[in-house]
């Protein structure tokens, strides 16, 4: 598995990929902001842009990137990001192709920079815009300042729908040869929500495990971590019918088979809004769940919360 070479080979994010081509062609590009939850392409798209205008042997030159594991105070904005940004280009390629006469400074993650160093960046955003293109990335567009984004092309970038995960994963189980069932690329596209990044992961772990066999539904819920749809569904029929002994000793089981309640909780949450409770049941619920997962942050014992919330459900479908 490798990232895109070329932005045509971007999966599923068609407006931002044509506004990239229509600048590509016209080789002039806005300072970007891309945003949206991980694994859905912001980096590779970038850096398939880049690779794109500047060929192999310019990138290197001509592309700054630094992520969050990066030093990038004020002080570094102020240092290493000016000094490149102060550069000058020129417009052609070794290979004779005309390329832009910009550089491009990719800036990762960028919502985890600090204010003050974002500040220091608008002015130098303004003054080297002849010679240098921003690109921040972000997971949380709050996050960034608003003189920054008021000087960008905002592109938010949509978690990947089910379909085009799931020919990516085929895709990428043809080349390897890889044994697959129906059943278990559908689960790595459910356990992975959207995210192709923690797709292709758990889809690499599944492969490792299982040499030569058959990738199984079983193994991929077992190396995500996700608790069985039906026992999700047999604690929530327990809250529905049973009694609050037999309440307990689910719960307690639940915790000792060693799944993490933050995943139950997520999973319930799910379930709960399908079911056939009224709103105002769910209302009450759902609220219960905020709290038991502010609770869970803060190092809440893991049983106790569970069992409270689940008591909640108990008493609400108490109600019908």
């Amino acid at each position: 598995w490798c990232r895109p070479k070329c932005v045509d080979e971007v999966a599923f994010q068609e407006e931002v990929v044509a506004v990239l081509k229509k600048s590509l062609e016209g080789a002039d590009l806005p300072n970007l902001l891309f945003y949206g939850p991980p694994g859905t392409g912001k980096t590779s798209t970038i850096l398939a842009a880049a690779r794109e205008l500047y060929g192999p042997e310019l990138y290197k030159q001509r592309v700054l990137e630094l992520n969050a594991s990066d030093e990038r105070g004020i002080q570094v904005v102020r240092e290493k990001v000016k000094n490149f940004a102060q550069l000058t280009a020129a417009g052609t390629r070794q290979d004779g192709k005309p390329c832009p006469p910009f550089k491009i400074i990719i800036l990762d993650e960028a919502d985890s920079m600090t204010a003050p160093a974002q500040a220091a960046l608008r002015r130098t955003m303004e003054k080297e815009s002849r010679t240098t293109r921003f690109c921040l990335i972000c997971n949380y567009i709050s996050r960034i300042i608003e003189p920054l984004t008021s000087r960008c092309s905002k592109f938010r970038f949509k978690p990947l729908a089910n379909q085009i995960q799931e020919k990516r994963l085929l895709d990428i189980c043809e080349k390897e040869n890889l044994k697959y069932s129906k059943e278990s690329i559908a689960a790595l596209v459910q356990v992975s929500e959207g995210d192709l990044r923690k797709a292709i992961t758990f889809l690499q772990s599944a492969a490792r495990l299982n040499v030569e066999k058959e990738i199984s539904e079983r193994v991929v819920i077992e190396i995500a971590g996700v608790v069985p749809s039906k026992m999700v569904h047999d604690l929530l029929q327990i809250c529905f019918k049973g009694t609050f002994e037999k309440l307990e000793v689910a719960v307690r089981d639940l915790v000792d088979e060693g799944f993490a309640a933050t995943q139950v909780l997520s999973q319930l949450h799910d379930s709960i809004i399908e079911s056939d409770l009224n709103d105002k049941q769910k209302s009450v619920i759902t609220e219960k769940m905020a709290v038991v997962d502010k609770c869970l942050a803060d190092g809440a014992d893991e049983y106790l919360q569970l069992l409270s919330l689940c008591s909640v459900v108990m008493q609400q479908a108490s109600h019908n």
